[in-house]
């Protein structure tokens, strides 16, 4: 209260502000205009518009000053690099705040990954809110590293900067009344909870809102969203480096529809950051795509804040903490200085402050393979075989039925009619568990591919030509601690390292970024057709998006839930 009471009297002309912002184009986001005014920030709060005495003054004429962009959900461990890296990525571009959701790191760690976050996000000046993750494991057809039940969720939700509760993906289990599902909707009742049921309509809509999901950034389509919006969800644009939704879902934002309606890039890879931006990206897209900057700006800081309760974010009005934008040219989302809580901490695309770095120790050496008892080997089978039907650029896989090719009674890989072997080695527990089957569209013609990038529980996932080149891959993997390679005839042609927790470097983005080009350029080498292979591979494991996937415990038909055998016979 004391506090308040100086801020007052800074407001009144009794105190000195700490920085007077002049002459701006100032965004009010509560009547959705542009206004010239001055700014007064004490405190690290907006104290009013204007102060006779102030310690530090900027001339700000003919710029326009706005509150700093909110992504509305993300994945830092998608970024590929530390959170601090992460913050140094973002925060000149104009993002302050996230609201991360840590399921990737928890599906490893589980709490310890999430603690982990926590600590490694403290102290920056990028403001990082997390939803506790509702789905570890995302299904009970895989072994992940960890299982977060509705009492480690509790506990979750009991700790600083914790909101709500994560992306609930298991929506069959909401509307079906699973009690273990229902007990992680009880446990955050109150809080924010935020929905993920790509396509749901109708009464399940309802009975999945009813559990508690308030939000929901799956929607493709405008009928989708405007259901969704209808049943008093917020719908979040998703702009990532694989799904795109802005351009489709762009004419739904509207002044009526702008308190509902945020923007958030979900997962986007270092190449993306690096070339495309973050939320400044996003925003540009908007405002060229026909959305008033105002309008579009207005969604992604004052009602984005809303969405999560976060009360004193996301205006230029007295009260509000002073994260704010300079920006030479609002319409292509310029962004020449950043200020969070009232200080300086990025200018002309650079960080001003140092970042604090937290100990990763705790993170690394995710690796369990035994690699001597690794075995690649596929006996043949009755019937033709259940092969996984890569879409390019997609998530979702077909099911395609062919005959393999036989040597010796054992199924090998046939790279002449692109078809190679394909597997998931769990790598948390030391199980041995690996799964095995087949995969066409990936067009090697010699080599393999690995990565320990695998949705959602992050097991090794490996493509290959050969039994002996994913053996080397799955060997450089326990090598590098986690990460990604290109291998062929034993030799690691590229190599990305990812040791904290086998999903994130503790190199700087550019690197993280060059890497990746090298790893994409080494599987073309080899034969690879696909634009982004490391990212087609990651989600071949993902027992919850249809057709066929591949976990560690074997071959899953998606739409019956469950395993089935490689042939059919």
């Amino acid at each position: 209260m004391n506090d308040l009471i100086r801020l007052g009297e800074v407001a009144q002309g009794k105190a000195p502000a700490d920085l007077l912002l002049k002459g701006a184009f100032v965004l009010d986001v509560f009547r959705g205009e542009f206004v010239r005014r001055d700014v007064a920030v004490a405190g690290g709060r907006i104290v009013g518009y204007g102060t006779p005495e102030a310690r530090e003054v900027a001339d700000l004429s003919g710029k326009t000053l706005v509150p700093g962009f909110i992504d509305a959900h993300v994945h830092i461990e998608s970024s590929q690099v530390s959170p601090a890296e992460f913050a140094r990525a973002v925060l000149p571009r104009g993002t302050t705040c996230v609201i991360a959701d840590p399921h990737e790191i928890a599906n490893v760690l589980g709490l310890a990954g999430i603690r982990y976050m926590l600590a490694a996000t403290e102290g920056l000046p990028l403001r990082v809110f997390f939803m506790a993750p509702s789905c570890v494991p995302a299904s009970p057809l895989e072994t992940a590293g960890a299982e977060l039940s509705a009492r480690e969720i509790t506990e979750v939700l009991s700790w600083k900067r914790v909101l709500g509760l994560g992306e609930m993906m298991n929506f069959p289990g909401v509307v079906g009344g699973v009690p273990e599902v229902w007990a992680k909707l009880a446990a955050a009742q109150g809080k924010p909870i935020d929905g993920h049921a790509p396509g749901l309509s109708g009464p399940a809509l309802w009975a999945y809102v009813l559990a508690g999901p308030r939000t929901d950034h799956e929607c493709t389509d405008p009928a989708e969203a405007a259901g969704k919006l209808s049943a008093g969800m917020h719908v979040l644009i998703r702009e990532g480096t694989t799904a795109r939704n802005l351009a489709a879902l762009l004419p739904l934002l509207s002044w009526r529809t702008a308190p509902f309606l945020h923007f958030c890039t979900d997962d986007r890879h270092p190449e993306t950051l690096l070339s495309e931006g973050h939320m400044d990206d996003v925003l540009r897209k908007a405002i060229a795509g026909g959305i008033a900057p105002e309008l579009a700006f207005c969604s992604a800081t004052l009602h984005a804040a809303r969405a999560y309760g976060l009360s004193d974010l996301g205006a230029i009005a007295p009260g509000y903490l002073a994260d704010l934008l300079v920006l030479a040219d609002p319409e292509r989302v310029e962004v020449e200085r950043v200020y969070v809580g009232g200080r300086l901490v990025a200018e002309g695309g650079k960080l001003t402050v140092d970042l604090p770095q937290a100990d990763p120790a705790g993170v690394r050496g995710t690796v369990n393979v035994d690699l001597e008892r690794l075995s690649f080997r596929i006996p043949a089978g009755e019937g033709v075989a259940r092969v996984i039907g890569v879409v390019p650029g997609q998530v979702v896989t077909e099911e395609l039925l062919l005959p393999p090719r036989v040597e010796g009674g054992e199924v090998v890989a046939d790279p002449e009619r692109d078809v190679l072997k394909l597997a998931v080695v769990e790598r948390h527990r030391g199980t041995g568990n690996v799964g095995l089957g087949l995969v066409k569209g990936f067009g090697l013609r010699t080599g393999a591919l690995a990565s320990s990038v695998a949705h959602d529980s992050h097991n090794i996932v490996v493509v290959g030509a050969s039994d002996a080149d994913m053996h080397a891959a799955v060997a450089a993997l326990v090598r590098l601690g986690g990460g990604q390679v290109a291998v062929a005839e034993g030799e690691v042609l590229a190599e990305l390292p990812l040791p904290i927790a086998g999903l994130m470097s503790d190199r700087p983005l550019a690197e993280v970024a060059r890497a990746g080009r090298e790893l994409v350029q080494a599987a073309q080498e080899l034969g690879c057709t696909l634009p982004d292979p490391f990212m087609q591979l990651s989600f071949l494991t993902l027992p919850v998006i249809p057709a066929l996937k591949l976990t560690d415990r074997g071959l899953v038909d998606v739409g019956k839930f469950r395993h089935v055998p490689l042939f059919t016979g």
